[in-house]
């Protein structure tokens, strides 16, 4: 037997089983995954199972000491790589980029159940990896002040991460919310300090996500007459704008 077809909850542990029924190692082995996990509404259940296809590479024919060509050993490792698909990259890019891929297919999911059809791209930055949602009538994903978004993106955070050895912070975004978002809290936090200072009382702001709330406060950090703090728990944390 030197071909197998094997399933599991996700890619990864539909290979080890493939390997295990092969007893084989993976490098001695090419891997095509005939279907993607699929999960269920909010991604706690699932809904299909990954199907991969493993196939022993041919053994390679024995040649004397004397024939052999002498190699050395990183170029042997990037040989085997790329003979099992693609280039010769970090073990730990592949966690990652599954990760991302399994909180993509989490945000299709939830879109779909509201009867949505999105796209979904990663944009990678300095600051954040954001994945950019695009699509029609995509403000019933956003909802009222992006409060819908942001719970998406809390638990599409929780998704990656089951699936990463390292700790990743993605930001969802559609149709320009977070920047447009941005603005209007930065015009809030400029009229209310002036506020502020025109009456010598302090402003307390209505219940705000952490990320909106670093955004009141970076935009008056270096204000000359008004200093800023947050008072409450969640998810009733409030900035607080008062004099100096």
């Amino acid at each position: 037997m030197n071909k197998v077809v094997a399933t599991g909850k996700t890619i990864e542990e539909a290979v080890k089983r493939g390997l295990a029924r092969l007893a084989a190692e993976k490098d001695k082995v090419t891997v095509t995954v005939l279907e993607q996990p699929s999960k269920g509404f909010l991604g706690l259940i699932g809904a299909k199972d990954a199907k991969v296809e493993l196939t022993l590479l041919p053994e390679p024919a024995p040649v004397s000491a004397a024939s052999a060509p002498s190699l050395p050993q990183q170029n042997e490792t990037q040989t085997t790589r790329e003979a099992i698909g693609g280039a010769p990259r970090q073990d730990s890019e592949k966690p990652v980029e599954e990760a991302y891929q399994e909180a993509i297919h989490f945000i299709v999911d939830v879109a779909g159940s509201m009867g949505l059809h999105v796209d979904v791209e990663v944009i990678h930055s300095k600051d954040a990896d954001t994945l950019q949602i695009t699509g029609p009538d995509l403000g019933l994903l956003i909802g009222r002040r992006g409060q819908t978004l942001d719970a998406l993106q809390y638990l599409a955070n929780i998704v990656a991460n089951r699936y990463s050895d390292s700790f990743i912070r993605l930001v969802l975004d559609a149709e320009n919310f977070r920047e447009r978002r941005k603005k209007t809290l930065e015009d809030l936090a400029d009229r209310l300090a002036g506020r502020v200072v025109r009456t010598r009382k302090e402003v307390v702001l209505e219940p705000m996500s952490p990320q909106e709330r670093k955004i009141i406060h970076s935009r008056l950090q270096d204000h000359r007459q008004v200093n800023t703090y947050s008072k409450g728990e969640e998810p009733n944390r409030r900035v607080v704008i008062t004099l100096k």
